[in-house]
């Protein structure tokens, strides 16, 4: 950032023409960034390196619809991954599994949190008003039905291990299909969500792959 120096003279008249100057140059327009900023592309595609324009206006990107509803479906997902975390205390012994689940409960309940805060900041309810955004397994990627959560809660053992492993699987491949979704939709430009969106691609990912080790162990 340029420095403005005044050179302070004895002479009060001069002294005044030096503030005078500075404060001129208050109202030049701040530098464009000089260093290369690179946008990381989105799943599947090139990252790419921003003009100095599109570098300084980064932080005016504003979010669109397609990113409120991706963090009301996201909260919901979360929520049925906690629930399903819940049942591992008194299905099963397992340490491996025991541990993981411990893991996925704080991970997910700080997001909840971002998420709804996120929501909050910007004036938009945390539920859909209108209602008619049905949550489900057929519109949602990974969605376990009630059926199915039933199942998992009847479970124990080494069968609850199993069907916990394998049903959490697919529910985290269902989180990165929303991410990937997000993006496809023109969503995820908004620089809050672009973050969160990439954390939970990665996040999730790693955790599908400790599960499938898992899982084969067994």
């Amino acid at each position: 950032m340029a420095k403005v120096r005044l050179l302070v003279i004895v002479s009060s008249a001069l002294l005044a023409v030096g503030l005078a100057g500075c404060t001129a140059g208050e109202d030049e327009p701040a530098p464009l960034p000089s260093t290369p900023v690179v946008q990381l592309g989105a799943p599947g595609e090139p990252n790419r390196t921003l003009s100095p324009s599109e570098a300084a206006g980064l932080g005016t990107i504003d979010y669109v619809e397609e990113d409120v509803l991706f963090v009301r479906d996201m909260l919901h997902h979360h929520s049925q991954a906690i629930q399903m975390t819940g049942y591992v205390e008194e299905r099963t012994t397992d340490g491996d599994i025991r541990l993981l689940a411990e893991r996925m409960q704080v991970s997910q309940t700080d997001e909840i949190t971002q998420l709804e805060t996120w929501l909050q900041k910007r004036g938009e309810p945390v539920r859909d008003p209108d209602g008619d955004h049905a949550h489900d397994a057929q519109s949602m990627p990974g969605l376990l039905t009630d059926d199915e959560l039933a199942q998992l809660e009847a479970a124990e053992g080494d069968a609850f291990d199993e069907l916990f492993l394998a049903s959490m699987i697919r529910h985290h491949e269902g989180a990165v299909q929303m991410v990937s979704d997000l993006y496809a939709s023109g969503g995820g430009q908004e620089p809050e969500i672009d973050a969160f969106a990439r954390h939970v691609e990665a996040d999730q990912n790693i955790e599908i792959v400790r599960m499938q080790e898992m899982l084969a162990e067994r």
